[in-house]
């Protein structure tokens, strides 16, 4: 429940919902947009809505999600302190109600640990919530013992004091409406026929009734230093030997450009986290703040994150990946140990619905890499990313300067006999290469593809892979670019070819098609 703002050089993190008409008014005063822009508030065609996103540009992030605003800000404030070495403070405005959130706890304990004392979180506690009171209510020794057992200055504000700062406020919901004040059942209402009874008493307690003066503040001295992470390209290209034995785990560590990472010593590689200190949040085992730290960090453009945990336990953080994304963030998501080939370690730790959950995020892009070169390409893609990276080692099928490209495949195995298209992508492609060798030997030629990219297979799915009830469909021909070892559709197929499934749909994880040629 934040919305970010961007006034001056200094962030704030402030709730919405009901709140969101008073503070839409200041913002119009400061001359943010038109004040008349209010009569249109939450209509179909108004940039204004209930949550609102950054359409608007002095927006930072969504809201409407509870529970994911401390971690937001946490992520603004850790880059302003470690990163920028600015003098910027981040404030942060959470409902009482919202506090029964566990993610919130995560991220006040990510603020304790990293002594972020450019934060201030203000606890609004208002006793009731949505439809009832809440669990706490007025109980405000309670919450003062929790902020301060979290490493929180829940007490005396001190500005030399090197602990982050926490404001708990006792509030009432209505303060001065008659008849409404602290009285249940009035969350998101109209005030109906008592409106013009409210405003007026509320107008008889205004004490400074002259124009209003609110102009922007003046930028902070010392303020964030403007950078530019546009063109991130590797220092040097990977240096694998064609063949060597190496997991893409661990290759996609050698080409990070900011890195965030929850604690599976197993995922990260030691060196670079040695290396590279300054770059490098440990946020522990906190799935949920892990995602939203990030958010946080890659505002305003500072930064270029990556977020690094066993890919399964992104869905206890898919709630954070969502609003992400309807907050444009440019956020990239690496997950490990994807699929069943970590068997030993049991179902718990599978990764086996990354690739569908990623899919439903708009505007993500999904990698399903064989070597390090796609942290370069997520490095520049704007929207969610996500690579997929498993803990086997494979083989290196790749040259070290070999080119990529979102959205078109590559062609590892073809000649001018081949009737039959093997598709496999990370470590399954080595199945698809070993069965062309076997069928090979049974005089059934076949191509072998690498995705490398879910884009390719969104196009495949649509022209390839429209199955009637026998298996027997009809499929737009591919042209096939031997010269640069890529394959994709033609934007205006001429003709289809007949094809068959020698293996039916849905019987093992590998779709086998007959081709009768490519051109």
């Amino acid at each position: 429940m934040a919305l970010l703002l961007h006034l001056g050089r200094q962030p704030s993190n402030l709730p919405i919902e009901r709140r969101l008409l008073l503070l839409l008014v200041f913002l119009g005063k400061a001359g943010l947009f038109p004040v008349s822009d209010l009569n249109n508030l939450r209509k179909i065609d108004s940039d204004l809505e209930g949550h609102p996103t950054p359409r608007l540009n002095f927006i930072d992030v969504g809201t409407g999600s509870l529970g994911q605003g401390v971690a937001v800000a946490c992520g603004m404030a850790y880059v302003g302190k470690n990163i920028d070495k600015a003098d910027y403070r981040t404030y942060v405005l959470v409902g009482d109600g919202e506090s029964a959130e566990g993610s919130v706890w995560e991220s006040l304990h990510f603020a304790g640990h990293y002594k972020l004392d450019n934060l201030c979180v203000i606890f609004d506690v208002n006793r009731l919530g949505q439809s009832e009171p809440t669990s706490l209510q007025h109980q405000m020794e309670v919450y003062r013992k929790r902020l301060d057992a979290f490493g929180f200055n829940a007490i005396v504000v001190d500005g030399h004091d090197d602990r982050p700062t926490a404001i708990i406020a006792k509030t009432y919901k209505g303060k001065h409406f008659p008849n409404i004040e602290d009285l249940e059942n009035w969350h998101g209402k109209p005030l109906g026929d008592s409106a013009n009874t409210v405003i007026e008493h509320l107008q008889g307690l205004i004490r400074n009734a002259g124009p209003i003066q609110t102009t922007p503040p003046s930028p902070q001295k010392g303020s964030a230093k403007k950078v530019s992470i546009s063109n991130v390209q590797l220092a040097t290209p990977p240096a694998y030997q064609l063949g060597e034995s190496v997991a893409t785990r661990l290759a996609y560590g050698t080409a990070y450009a900011s890195s965030l990472w929850t604690e599976t010593p197993r995922t990260r590689p030691i060196p670079i986290s040695c290396a590279f200190p300054d770059r490098f949040i440990e946020c522990f085992i906190a799935e949920q703040n892990l995602c939203g730290i990030a958010i946080g960090a890659a505002c305003r453009d500072r930064t270029i994150a990556f977020v690094s945990t066993f890919a399964t336990f992104f869905t206890r953080a898919f709630d954070q990946i969502r609003m992400g994304a309807i907050s444009q963030t440019n956020v990239n998501f690496v997950g490990s140990h994807c699929g069943v080939s970590i068997g030993e370690d049991g179902p718990s730790q599978m990764g086996l619905e990354d690739i569908a959950m990623f899919r439903t995020i708009p505007g993500s892009t999904v990698f399903y890499p064989s070597d390090a070169r796609a942290v370069e390409l997520v490095a520049n893609t704007k929207g969610v990313c996500f690579i997929r990276t498993s803990r086997p080692n494979t083989a290196v099928i790749y040259d070290n300067n070999e080119p990529f490209h979102i959205g078109k495949a590559k062609i590892v195995k073809q000649s001018a006999n081949d009737t039959v298209l093997l598709i496999g992508a990370g470590i399954t492609l080595y199945e698809p290469l070993n069965a062309a060798t076997e069928l090979e030997k049974s005089g059934i030629h076949c191509r072998v593809m690498d995705p490398f990219t879910s884009a390719v297979l969104s196009v495949l799915s649509r022209s390839l892979f429209d199955v009637s009830f026998f298996g027997v469909f009809d499929i737009f021909k591919l042209s096939v670019s031997r010269s640069r070892n890529e394959i994709e559709p033609e934007s205006q197929p001429e003709f289809s070819e007949r094809v068959r499934f020698l293996q039916p749909p849905g019987q093992g994880h590998l779709n086998v098609i007959n081709f009768p040629e490519f051109t």
